[in-house]
């Protein structure tokens, strides 16, 4: 008859090592503990920042946008262009990539200052020779970018809010890991004068 084979024992468990440098233990130096300390100052200090730094950079981003928006909407015209030739056909028509594509192609439009003027945009392919387009032109006939939107607008100031908010993380990392570094640095010297006391001693021993 076969013998059972007996359980093997658990595992031991490790023991808790979360926030070890504030507990009391032979091991611990005055460095670690100030290590602790400025850890968790630092971690402190980026959440209360956080928020502050999102808003007052997402308020003067969306202002700055809003701003740039209005005087885009004052100095850019909305006029129509006539194609000169025919705009490229997109390979796969109806596609949806086909409805997204846009192609370079020659327009005549009359500028505000009344010049009639060529230039290239990019227009829906397909267009024949005589299809009207809208473009956007400053106030010397030059071809633009149209105005701002709102969404566009919005989306920025969230984009350099986003950015402020990561910018004030790396800035806590940045400091802790100098902490981090001066502290062990420390250390070393420490290490480094205390083994000088006691070599000697330590070798005449022997």
């Amino acid at each position: 008859m076969a013998r059972a084979t007996p359980p093997e024992p658990a595992p031991e468990e490790l023991p808790r090592v979360l926030l070890w440098r504030w507990r009391r233990n032979p091991l611990r130096r005055a460095t670690d503990l100030a290590q602790a300390w400025i850890g968790l100052g630092l971690f402190l200090a980026v959440l209360a920042a956080l928020p502050v730094a999102m808003i007052m950079v997402g308020d003067t981003a969306h202002a700055h946008w809003t701003t740039t928006a209005r005087h885009q909407m004052a100095t850019r015209h909305d006029l129509p262009a006539v194609l000169v030739h025919d705009a490229p056909r997109h390979p796969e028509p109806g596609s949806d990539e086909a409805e997204k594509a846009l192609y370079p192609a020659t327009v005549r439009f009359t500028d505000p200052r009344g010049h009639t003027r060529t230039a290239e945009t990019d227009v829906e392919p397909g267009l024949t020779a005589g299809s009207t387009v809208r473009v956007w032109v400053t106030a010397g006939g030059e071809l633009t970018d149209a105005p701002l939107t709102p969404e566009q607008v919005r989306d920025r100031a969230m984009g350099c809010a986003v950015l402020a908010a990561m910018t004030v993380g790396l800035l806590g990392a940045a400091a802790y890991a100098y902490a981090d570094h001066r502290l062990e640095r420390l250390n070393l010297a420490r290490w480094e004068a205390a083994w000088a006391r006691t070599a000697p001693r330590w070798t005449a021993s022997r």
